[in-house]
């Protein structure tokens, strides 16, 4: 198919890594909803592909994307593509001329390289598929070490590993603009990080949430379930100020056993503050309280622009709230009321997510996003699971495995209106507002899977005659 078009509307092709595929697509409209721009992709759009092909941006566009995404490679003008080597050609020689030659000058420098999806080429044949390119008009010389342009084939063998094609089921051929960001899941893994805990969330995961958030330079974001602080650093890369709460007096103080293998206790300087410091973000840190996420505690008003957390799932992180089952008893006339620590209680998960709902709610900005992960039993688990609240509009649900009847989907919300008195009532006109039960055994059923499993190998190991 021939690309006719000029600067203004030229395609892009969207390089993406094959992990984390349900988390893609969120990603990469929420960046472009930050530059105001629809996600617009060609005919025949294949939301599983490493390769979209996306209409109406400007290469400024293209380059703001790859400046944020952890889950795109890279990004290219498209200048031909088709599913033979004949298509190519032809796709590639009804490409403008005019919008080619810029790139072409005789006193330019240029390489070509050649990237294979699901397929490893011999050298050999790479050079030959770049001498296959000698009809278009390069007038430069070739620099391997440092070209003034970068230009790439690239080809798509599918997805299945036990069945390559010998050849590329599609081909594309464009110039190089920009990598995206996966040089940060290295940069800010937790192993390199100075305060960790048992949950810490892993760096690509973080970003991909602070994404899907829409976080932003001068944004004040709030994680409630604050924890070692993961998400924080995370979002205070994208020049945000960042703030949290937690029950857990130790995690928030830095105190305590630490969680690093030979490591009895945690040292001197092992907190949230500290990992921000670390890289470079310290000035961004507003703080972080113990606090009760069921408790109010913030003044009734929209306060921040994202709220990004990981709430505990009673696995690794136990769920408790301040309070008793204990008849409330008069304190002594004499008691101030200053010193007295309150026990804790369970906090069940359809209450978490009901509460967490209610506080975005609240206290988001209009406009402003909830992130959130919410555990699932995987044999029962259908969308009308997903918590909803009539001021926040569901914007994606994306699933990360985690055994085989278990997952955990990133919920992205939207507040699209302030509350109202009648918001309280909603769950009464409509089922989908009413708590979901069924999060709070998912303890329960992930252990139960577990010791399935575990009699499922004990047994074929008693059988094989293992001890």
């Amino acid at each position: 198919m021939a690309l006719h078009c000029g600067r203004s509307c030229r395609q892009y092709l969207l390089h993406l890594a094959h992990d984390h595929v349900d988390f893609r697509l969120p990603e990469i409209k929420a960046l472009l909803s930050l530059r105001g721009r629809q996600f617009d992709p060609s005919e025949n759009f294949q939301e599983r592909s490493p390769f979209w092909r996306l209409n109406g941006l400007s290469e400024d566009d293209a380059r703001s994307i790859m400046k944020r995404t952890v889950c795109g490679k890279s990004v290219f003008e498209l200048w031909g593509h088709g599913a033979t080597q004949t298509e190519l050609k032809t796709s590639l020689l009804e490409y403008p001329a005019e919008n080619m030659a810029p790139y072409l000058k005789q006193e330019s420098t240029y390489k070509i390289n050649v990237y294979t999806f699901n397929k490893t080429l011999l050298f050999k044949d790479r050079i030959e598929k770049i001498d296959a390119l000698d009809f278009l008009p390069f007038e430069g010389k070739v620099n391997l070490k440092d070209p003034d342009h970068v230009f790439c084939l690239l080809e798509d063998y599918g997805s299945d590993p036990n069945d390559i094609p010998e050849k590329p089921l599609y081909m594309y051929f464009g110039r190089w603009i920009a990598d995206g960001q996966r040089e940060l899941i290295r940069s800010y893994s937790v192993k390199k990080r100075h305060f960790i805990g048992n949950t810490s969330m892993d760096a690509g995961l973080s970003f991909i949430m602070a994404n899907h958030g829409r976080v932003k330079a001068h944004d004040l974001v709030y994680d409630p379930f604050v924890g070692t602080g993961s998400l924080l650093v995370a979002c205070s890369h994208f020049g945000a100020y960042v703030c949290g709460t937690d029950i857990d007096y130790n995690t928030i103080h830095g105190i305590g056993k630490a969680s690093r293998k030979n490591q009895k206790w945690r040292g001197p300087d092992e907190n949230i503050r500290a990992n921000l410091r670390q890289y470079g973000k310290e000035h961004l840190y507003v703080d972080v309280l113990v606090s009760d996420a069921s408790k109010p505690v913030w003044r009734k008003e929209a306060l921040f622009d994202a709220i990004i957390t990981d709430p505990p799932y009673g696995i690794r992180e136990s769920t408790r709230r301040t309070g008793s089952h204990k008849d409330i008893t008069k304190p002594p006339d004499d008691f101030s009321g200053e010193s007295h620590v309150p026990v804790s209680m369970a906090y069940h998960l359809s209450d978490i997510f009901t509460d967490l709902l209610k506080f975005a709610a609240q206290h988001l900005v209009l406009g402003g996003r909830l992130v959130y992960w919410l555990p699932v039993y995987r044999p029962e688990y259908c969308e009308e699971m997903v918590p909803m609240h009539p001021c926040l509009t569901l914007i994606s649900n994306c699933e990360q495995t985690l055994s085989s009847h278990t997952s955990r989907r990133l919920i992205t919300m939207e507040k699209t209106k302030e509350p109202e008195e009648t918001d309280a009532l909603a769950h009464l006109a409509d089922p989908r507002f009413r708590p979901y039960q069924g999060h709070n055994s998912f303890r329960e059923k992930y252990f139960s899977g577990l010791t399935k499993k575990s009699s499922r190998e004990h047994s074929k190991t008693s059988s094989d005659g293992g001890e």
